[in-house]
């Protein structure tokens, strides 16, 4: 221990062991203290409170504080020495003298301080000053300014609050509205350091090293700090080089201006903490001769961050029992367990693991037994006998204490350390070791930190994000990620910038065959009418997108393709005014506020023309728009925005409104973009020997990244980065290990993934690695992530100085062979494509993605590549959507029909009666393979008819429950009525004489008599139906149909979304449907969307279904009366039309 006889800016120390000796330090504590006691440990940038010593007893090891330290007495503890000598030291501190102006206030004073010259608004306002107390509230300014408003530096419960105080007097420090906290633990009776500076709008909070900005339009805005005023009504400690600008306050209020009893000097009680750092940690004291009277009274402080902890524990002789005072879930407990009797009990207070000092006062008496916490505030229990008893584990307590007394004498824990009084283990004596790990919080998003003695928890619940610091995002950045997760058409929230500062919104995606759009919708996309009004030469438009600014941006960037409608309908409306007039109508588009933009949806930016201009088809040639030719009818300048630097559209003017006859309407519909430049964007690495270079990684104390790679490789690194100690890598180890290793000088940690299947099988696989302040972390694909935590007390900055490496390494081994895509760090997409294309080695893009998407087309959906992505074909499927996962359905009425021809008609020979050969073969054959869904409450119905030029048919019917019919050469399935209103599948597949079916409970199916199979009959001679099976289909079907299918026609599909060609005949007005999806609905459903009625080409409901139905044709709902005159086609669903 050293004593400088005076306060010193100490600003570093060097260490050196004992001349000519084996005695050296190799490791060491530093403590600094104003009085020589409360000792405050100074710890390093990453809270390490080691410090490195000597290797040998020559060298000279110094150590510069990264902030200088204003104290009197230094203290060095060894905490390892020369494992073959004695602990040797040769000291040296460096610094220099330290001035100060003081002031000491009980309070119940102040410093009152006016300015005679008023401040600019636009000049810069410092105060800075320092503190100490012991008090965890109080007031220590407040400043007055114009307009009644006020700011406030208030200290609550050991932290400092900014308030705003608007038409309010000067008042307690509850009152005000806060505009920011800082620091923690500011009642150590230690000097904190405040500096709060206004520059214009903004004020500027600096605690110690924290500091924080916050914009105000209160009092910092409106005026300069007129009053500031240092307020000591509640404040009670000590202040020291007080300044407004360059003004020293506390030398002028040595002139008198302040008020009551201020002294200046700053008055030091003394006051000695114990810490108890582990769970072995004790103090053991001797009980007072007075507690045999069966009077007890024990007090004492504490502070703890610990939910449960045993505070102490002591016997009393008569009556022979035991005393337990302790913590549990955050409340004080006292148990007396008494012999043979039953067991005391009570609690008091709660939150007690807040950090704040705690006083307790523990009286035991023959008939009495009360617990006081914290006095003041009334927390008083008393009982005096409980039966009830109680299970504790009695966890060691970790934290804090100070000021215990037992029968109101005093213990000197002075005397405790020099072993004068008591015993005790592993305590830190005359500190108060206690650290804040929520101030600053580690936990990012949002999420909520709290902590115990020795960690810090972040719940990450309600943020969105994930990992230990919740840094991670839950979401994926665009539409395009989910589609390639297999999700369909949604609102999903979207995270723009993964673990960066943009918040996640809810957007909705429509996803296509080919496209995954993000729509993003504003406060009016609907067609708005504009009337003429003699007072109103202008209508405008504003437009406000549920997106904050920053990802609206980033959400146009990062897209392939943007665009946005915008069209306007007039009449005697002009609205560029071309060729040469000024236009009367504008709008304002693209990033931030905005330029204002002359031409209209469908045309190039700047050309002052609309959509008819630039393709020169417009009413009238001698203008660039239609409306510009003022034509007293209706006209329409439609189209779309594509050009991404103009969007989004942010307002719209339009001016040709105020004429009499004048109308307008227009519509700005919602902003479309589809793509992701950063899902796509990869690099193939064709040689071990090349890589990519980026500029050194950033991530000091949070670290994500995220890559897909496929290769065939079974070895190579991904990534890495060097510092002069420090590194990070992620590198495939094996052919199903992927590692991730780092070192933050704590020495290297490991995190290793292994999986149970290659790795190296050509397929995407995803890596997400996270390293922070507590763990690393590493997943891949959907395997369960490994961990490794941190040391508790150890380096947390990742300090890197290299270039940053991909697929390669600085010393060209264990490069990479293979793609890697999507390579985002800290939510930042490195563009690997534009790196590639001047790299050798590397090729820019990567080919190949159905090997790894292919599985997401369903329903005989086939895979297509593309340049960057895929698409799923659904053309020979009977589905549709994104992944051919859509069911097309249709609800029917017995009116009702779809035919389809299975292939174009051939001309006979010339008498018309033998097809030509290759329609014969074509027609006859070997298999078919047939499915369909329905749901119906009719018995019996058709669902399907098909019929060949060979006089072959097939039909599928629901049969009449509970009858019994024999028919001939034919099979029944089943007993249980189909006719449900429930979701029924069949499916029939046929190889020559072999028939397979599947289906639900009761079908029957027909076809040629040289096949006698479960479920299907076969009739051969003469081409004429089975009687009973005409009487069946003339009753025609009512209910729904979805995914029919016919090898690979899909009859229905067609009907529905393209109906206008020429192998399609639809009867009746047929309507999509969602009657086909797994939940009950009722089995007709009426529909107003895509009616095919009105089609060009559509049969009209009262025509005969024979003048619509050509051979070499399918029905799907075909007229019983006419199935023996069609060949080779399919019907679904037969219409009801009189008799055979």
């Amino acid at each position: 221990e050293v004593d400088l006889e005076r306060r010193t800016q100490i600003t570093a120390v060097a260490t050196q062991g004992r001349y000519g000796s084996s005695d050296w330090l190799t490791a060491y504590l530093l403590m600094f203290s104003d009085t020589g006691h409360n000792w405050r440990q100074h710890r390093q940038e990453d809270s390490l409170g080691a410090f490195p010593g000597n290797s040998n007893a020559d060298t000279v090891v110094q150590y510069k504080l990264d902030q200088p330290v204003i104290a009197r007495y230094l203290r060095l503890i060894p905490l390892d020495w020369n494992p073959t000598g004695r602990i040797g030291l040769r000291l040296e501190i460096y610094g220099c003298r330290y001035t100060s102006d003081v002031a000491n206030s009980d309070g119940s004073s102040s410093l009152v301080f006016r300015l005679s010259i008023r401040p600019s608004r636009t000049a810069t306002e410092t105060i800075a000053l320092k503190f100490k107390t012991m008090k965890n509230s109080g007031t220590l300014l407040h400043a007055e300014g114009q307009r009644d408003h006020s700011l406030s530096l208030v200290l609550e419960k050991g932290r400092l609050l900014l308030l705003d105080d608007k038409n309010m007097q000067f008042h307690s420090s509850s009152g005000g509205r806060l505009l920011v906290s800082l620091g923690s633990l500011l009642d150590d009776q230690h000097w904190h350091h405040v500096k709060l500076e206004r520059h214009s709008a903004h004020l500027n909070l600096t605690v110690d090293r924290a500091a924080r900005q916050v914009h105000t339009v209160g009092a910092a805005q409106s005026h300069g700090l007129q009053k500031p005023i240092l307020s000591n009504r509640n404040f009670h400690g000590c202040l020291e080089n007080l300044l407004y600008n360059d003004l020293n306050l506390i030398n002028l209020a040595e002139q008198n201006n302040h008020q009551g009893n201020v002294t200046f000097s700053c008055a030091e009680p003394v006051s000695v903490a114990v810490t108890f750092t582990d769970p072995r940690s004790f103090l053991q004291l001797s009980g007072l001769t007075s507690w045999s009277s069966e009077v007890v009274a024990v007090a004492l402080q504490f502070r703890t961050w610990n939910r449960a902890g045993l505070l102490l524990t002591f016997d009393l002789p008569r009556p022979e029992s035991t005393v337990r005072l302790y913590l549990s879930e955050a409340r004080l407990r006292l148990q007396i367990d008494r012999a043979g009797r039953a067991t005391l009990e009570l609690s008091a207070g709660s939150g007690l693991n807040d950090g704040q000092w705690h006083a307790v006062e523990l009286i035991s008496g023959p008939d009495c037994l009360s617990i006081t916490v914290d006095k003041d505030e009334g927390a008083t229990a008393h009982t005096s006998q409980s039966g009830r008893g109680c299970t504790n584990p009695f966890h060691t307590f970790q934290g804090c204490m100070r000021l215990l007394t037992l029968d109101d004498r005093t213990v000197d824990l002075m005397k405790v350390q020099q072993r004068l009084l008591g015993n005790y283990s592993h305590l830190q004596m005359d500190i108060c070791g206690i650290i804040d790990r929520c101030s600053p919080s580690h936990c990012e998003h949002g999420g909520r930190c709290s902590q115990s003695w020795s960690n810090f928890h972040c719940n990450c619940s309600t943020s969105g994000y994930r990992g230990a610091t919740c840094h991670s995002s839950t979401y994926e950045q665009s539409c395009e990620a989910y589609k390639h997760k297999g999700n369909t058409s949604g609102h999903y929230y979207i995270d723009v910038d993964g673990s960066g500062p943009i918040r996640p919104r809810l957007i909705y995606c429509n996803m296509t065959e080919d496209r995954a759009w993000m729509v993003i919708q504003h406060n009016n996309t609907e067609v708005t009418r504009v009337h003429p009004s003699p007072e109103q030469h202008q209508h405008s438009a504003h437009f406000h997108y549920a997106p904050e600014e920053a990802q609206l941006a980033a959400i146009i960037s990062q897209s392939e393709h943007c665009e946005q409608e915008l069209s306007y309908r007039c009449r005697k409306s002009r609205l560029l005014n071309t060729p040469e007039g000024a236009p009367f109508s504008w709008w304002v588009g693209g990033p931030g506020a905005g330029q204002v933009q002359t031409y209209w949806a469908g045309a190039e930016p700047a050309s002052r023309q609309c959509a008819c201009g630039l393709q020169d088809n417009c009413l009238d040639p001698n203008h660039y728009c239609n409306c510009d030719a003022d034509y007293d009818q209706w006209a329409n300048d439609s189209g779309l925005l594509t050009h991404k630097e103009s969007l989004p559209v942010r307002s719209l003017v339009l001016g040709d409104i105020q004429r009499p006859g004048s109308e307008a309407a227009y519509r700005v519909g919602p902003l479309r973009c589809h793509g992701d430049k950063n899902f796509w964007n990869a690099a193939f690495f064709d040689k071990e020997t090349s890589y990519l270079h980026f500029p050194t990684f950033n991530g000091e104390l949070n670290a994500d990244i995220s890559f897909l790679f496929k290769t065939t490789s079974s070895s190579g690194v991904f990534l890495e980065n060097l510092g002069i100690k420090d590194f990070i890598r992620i590198e495939l180890s094996s052919s199903s290990a992927v590692v991730f290793s780092l070192d933050v000088g704590n020495g290297p940690l490991e995190v290793r993934v292994e999986s149970s299947v290659p790795l190296n099988d050509s397929r995407w696989h995803s890596v997400r690695a996270e390293r922070n302040v507590k763990e690393a972390s590493l997943r891949v694909d959907q395997l369960p992530a490994a961990t490794q935590e941190a040391p508790a007390e150890g380096h947390v900055h990742l300090r890197l100085n290299s270039q940053l490496f991909i697929g390669g390494t600085a010393s060209r081994q264990k490069g990479f062979l293979g793609c890697i895509r999507s390579l985002q760090l800290n939510g930042v997409t490195l563009d690997l494509e534009e790196r590639a294309k001047i790299t050798p080695g590397v090729r820019p893009g990567c080919p190949g993605h159905c090997g790894s998407y292919g599985a997401l087309c369903r329903n005989q959906g086939r895979c297509v590549e593309r340049t960057s992505a895929f698409s799923c074909d659904c053309a020979q499927s009977a589905y549709t959507g994104a992944f051919c996962h859509e069911e097309v359905a249709a609800s029917f009425k017995s009116t009702m029909s779809v035919a389809y021809i299975l292939r174009p008609p051939h001309e006979l020979s010339s008498n018309g009666s033998v097809p030509p050969p290759s329609v014969h073969s074509d027609t006859s054959p070997r298999g078919e393979n047939v499915s369909l869904s329905f749901r119906t409450l009719q018995s019996p119905a058709l669902l399907l008819y098909a019929d060949s030029l060979d006089r072959e048919y097939l039909a599928l019917l629901i049969n009449r429950h509970g009858e019994t019919h024999k028919y001939f050469d034919r099979v029944q399935i089943g007993v249980t009525s189909l006719a449900d209103g429930r979701l029924h599948t069949v499916t029939i597949g046929r190889r020559a004489d072999a028939v397979s079916v599947q289906c639900s409970f009761s079908v029957v199916f027909f076809l040629s008599t040289n096949v006698n199979t479960l479920g299907v009959s076969v009739l051969t001679g003469s081409y004429e139906l089975d009687t009973e099976l005409a009487e069946l289909a003339s009753l025609g079907f009512t209910g729904c149909l979805s995914a029919v299918r016919f090898d690979s026609v899909s009859p229905l599909k067609a009907a529905l979304l393209h109906p206008d060609g020429d192998v399609v005949v639809v009867t009746g007005p047929l309507v999509q449907s969602s009657c086909g999806s797994s939940s009950p609905a009722k089995t007709h459903t009426a529909e107003t969307t895509h009616s095919l009625s009105d089609q060009p080409g559509s049969a009209d409901p009262g025509q005969p279904l024979v003048n619509a139905i050509r051979s070499d044709s399918a029905l799907i709902g075909g007229n019983a009366k006419h199935l023996s005159r069609n060949r080779n086609s399919l019907s679904i669903v037969a219409s009801k039309r009189g008799e055979m």
